[in-house]
């Protein structure tokens, strides 16, 4: 006698239906309310009409990625959806005369881009060697595009934000260091965004470096600006065998400002790329670092700080590639909480099959100063080779109230006791930095911000 489906099965075949329909639902509705979809087509074609139909390609597939996304699950972008978003102008920029104050203040080629455009009268970098090469990509010709690898470094899949600065950018820069070339001076990349009270103003600036084999370079960049706006930046850096980067940022936006930036870099064998980023600005912000060790006995180092405070965002997150063997890459971030902020760290190690002897180090540490602040870590190791070293960890914690009473014991007064532990638990991050005029740098940027009162 046959099996007549009872009531049960029926019942959550009919839920399993309702809410695939539910879903469907709400990703039109989130579609719906993507406020970049019809941007995708407004400006007119140019000699970047391929990259930017590659963009304009993944964003359509992709868009404004929501809580669906594994990649974005923890930073809410909902916030851009209710804004109606207009690209910057070339008046907006005529606004900015001086750099503002807050960036390093480091020995340095400057670099000046102001709500993604390149300036060039705010520019100084005379003291640069003749055998590099700097051009703006607004004024990049169709013949030195095409020397260049631009949008071939970082890839587009999952990567939605970098997809929109694909089909969106404009103007930026392009650094060709050739072999052998060793910076004595960093380079200082200086972008600056300036809100406009009438509009919601959106950029896309695009850097793209080329070090060439044995040539060595320092890049710092500083993020700065005033009022409303989301920078939307995207950096790639190749390097050749032997190369050397050091690439350390600051992120200082307008505390309105939206902030969301990728790195994707690639090396070649015996390259090294030595990373520091410090996020303090920002209404809500997003750092995104991607490097991919192509060639053997390559190495990578990624050392992060945050401060956060009030109802501030700010996400971390990593992909480190081990695509070869005998290769090693070091990460730690630290972050400190306080109020309602909410920090973010999604940090993964992808160890490829035949990638032997890599040595893969991962490290997220947290301090929450208030009850209300919150943290999400997500480290992961995906390992396919056996002979590897690898490990992670993540810890969130309080001030230790035994080093807070051993400070008190010797005489300090509890506030200058609780200031001098959280100082040094950030600082310990800023030490990392190779460079001690830079590092010197960041470590007082790290001190006026912890001083400043809220």
């Amino acid at each position: 006698m046959p099996l007549i489906p009872g009531p049960r099965p029926l019942k959550n075949s009919l839920k399993s239906k309702l809410k695939k329909h539910t879903c469907k639902k709400k990703d039109h509705e989130m579609k719906q309310k993507d406020p970049f979809l019809a941007t995708l087509d407004q400006h007119a074609a140019n000699i970047f009409t391929p990259l930017h139909k590659s963009g304009i390609e993944f964003y359509r597939r992709q868009g404004l990625p929501g809580p669906k996304n594994e990649h974005w699950k923890y930073t809410n972008l909902n916030p851009l959806r209710t804004l109606n978003w207009t690209a910057s102008d070339a008046s907006t920029q005529a606004m900015v005369q001086t750099i503002p104050t807050g960036i390093p203040d480091i020995r340095a080629d400057l670099l000046v881009l102001v709500n993604g455009r390149v300036r060039m009268d705010l520019s100084d970098f005379e003291t640069m060697p003749s055998e590099v090469s700097i051009w703006s990509l607004a004024q990049t010709s169709q013949d030195s595009s095409n020397n260049t690898r631009l949008g071939g470094i970082l890839s587009l899949d999952s990567m939605p934000l970098a997809a929109l600065n694909t089909a969106h950018c404009l103007d930026g820069l392009v650094i060709n260091l050739p072999p052998g070339v060793v910076m004595d001076r960093p380079f200082h990349i200086v972008s600056i965004g300036q809100g406009n009270p009438q509009s919601a103003v959106v950029f896309h600036p695009r850097i793209h470096v080329i070090i060439g084999d044995d040539a060595a370079v320092d890049i710092v960049e500083s993020h700065v600006g005033d009022g409303m706006y989301f920078s939307n930046t995207v950096v790639e850096i190749e390097l050749g065998a032997r190369a050397r980067c050091g690439h350390y940022k600051l992120q200082s936006e307008s505390m309105e400002a939206f902030h969301v930036a990728a790195a994707g870099i690639e090396l070649a064998k015996e390259a090294s790329y030595d990373s520091f980023v410090l996020q303090i600005g920002g209404s809500l912000a997003r750092n995104e670092v991607r490097p991919q060790l192509a060639g053997e006995r390559g190495e990578v180092r990624l050392i992060g700080a945050y401060i956060a405070r009030d109802k501030q965002h700010i996400d971390n997150s990593t992909f480190i590639d081990h695509a070869m063997p005998h290769c090693a890459s070091r990460e730690v971030y630290k972050g400190i909480l306080d109020d309602s902020a909410h920090g973010v760290f999604q940090g993964k190690i992808l160890v490829r099959p035949g990638a032997q002897k890599t040595d893969g180090y991962q490290l997220n540490r947290v301090l929450l100063l208030s009850d209300m602040a919150e943290i999400n870590s997500k480290p992961e190791l995906e390992i396919y080779a056996d002979d590897v070293v690898c490990s992670h960890g993540a810890t969130a914690s309080q001030i230790d109230p035994d080093h807070l009473f051993y400070l008190q014991a010797r005489g300090l007064d509890q506030p200058t006791a609780r200031s001098l532990l959280v100082d040094s638990f950030i600082q310990e991050a800023v030490s990392e930095i190779k460079n001690a005029e830079i590092a010197a740098a960041f470590s007082g940027i790290v001190g006026q911000r912890l001083a400043t009162p809220q």
